[in-house]
């Protein structure tokens, strides 16, 4: 393994998995890598997928960096949490906080877990935010004129009838889930996602991810593809904005208006690259993360 890491350096097995009970007794599942008394990095993974999948290897140990993800209620091993919001999810990752001693982390948000960063940074959870290849507010008016039809029909169903939309994506699978991703991908992201040890990794997140059904992602992707209910210009931390430029998938201007957004929020638009940044530069992503972190306490 330590000679797949050193080549590759996309993802690598967890080091520590764990369950932690939350006041009200639902169990939050977690994942970490690199060292346990190194500077917490808290990630938001993407859709579907579990804590099972990081991101950085070798580089998380290099830079010193506690690397922890979670699963999402009802994804992995996190029990179920009907009707849940963003400020719930907020909560238990204060408490997740508290439990882990991770005190207030820099978060990373990638994916559809962007919204979930988002709202940690807006209720004080995160020290410093990476948003990467992050979902963007499809909702907002700005963006409806330049979705595709088949988006515009998903954000506009969601809209007018959320129930149903969250019943329709609870329909769901692992096997769907990979194909889309699959099959709406460029080329530089597939070199990535169908690396043989990548994609092992990746299969068995999208399967742990769906191990309880797909009730877990169907409420993510509804509050996802909703109007986000935070206040973006009252964000008070430092904020990075990544995207790949082949990135056609997470946002329809590659986040320039939601890096307008948040005050202060710094915007990078990488060139050779779409949605699968997050593995392919975790080095400078995380080395930015820490630095705008030291400087803003």
């Amino acid at each position: 393994m330590a000679m797949m890491v050193a080549v590759m350096g996309y993802t690598d097995v967890p080091a520590r998995l764990g369950e932690s009970a939350l006041p009200d007794g639902r169990l939050l599942g977690w994942a970490e890598w690199g060292p346990s008394d190194g500077a917490p990095v808290l990630l938001c993974p993407g859709a579907a997928t579990s804590r099972w999948l990081g991101f950085g290897a070798g580089v998380v140990e290099a830079l010193g960096v506690r690397l922890v993800s979670v699963d999402r209620p009802g994804l992995g091993v996190s029990t179920p949490a009907p009707g849940r919001s963003f400020s719930d999810f907020a909560g238990d990752m204060r408490q997740l906080c508290v439990q882990r001693d991770l005190g207030q982390p820099v978060v990373v948000g990638n994916s559809q877990g962007a919204p979930f960063a988002l709202a940690c940074a807006a209720e004080g959870v995160a020290s410093a935010l990476a948003v990467v290849s992050g979902a963007d507010e499809v909702a907002r008016p700005e963006f409806a004129s330049v979705l595709d039809v088949d988006l515009r029909g998903l954000v506009e169903r969601t809209a007018c009838d959320p129930a149903g939309a969250e019943e329709f994506f609870a329909g769901f699978t692992a096997d769907a889930m990979w194909d889309m991703v699959m099959t709406g991908s460029p080329g530089c992201d597939l070199a990535v996602y169908q690396d043989p040890e990548f994609a092992a990794g990746y299969r068995r997140a999208l399967g742990e991810g769906f191990t309880q059904g797909a009730a877990g992602y169907a409420r993510d992707t509804v509050l996802a593809m909703g109007r986000w209910p935070f206040a973006l210009d009252e964000i008070a931390v430092p904020a990075d904005i990544w995207y790949g430029e082949q990135d056609t998938s997470h946002s329809p201007d590659n986040g320039v208006l939601l890096a307008a957004r948040v005050p202060g929020a710094r915007h990078h638009v990488v060139s050779g690259i779409g949605g699968a940044l997050l593995w392919t530069h975790a080095e400078p992503i995380l080395t930015r993360l820490l630095e705008r972190a030291v400087t803003h306490r």
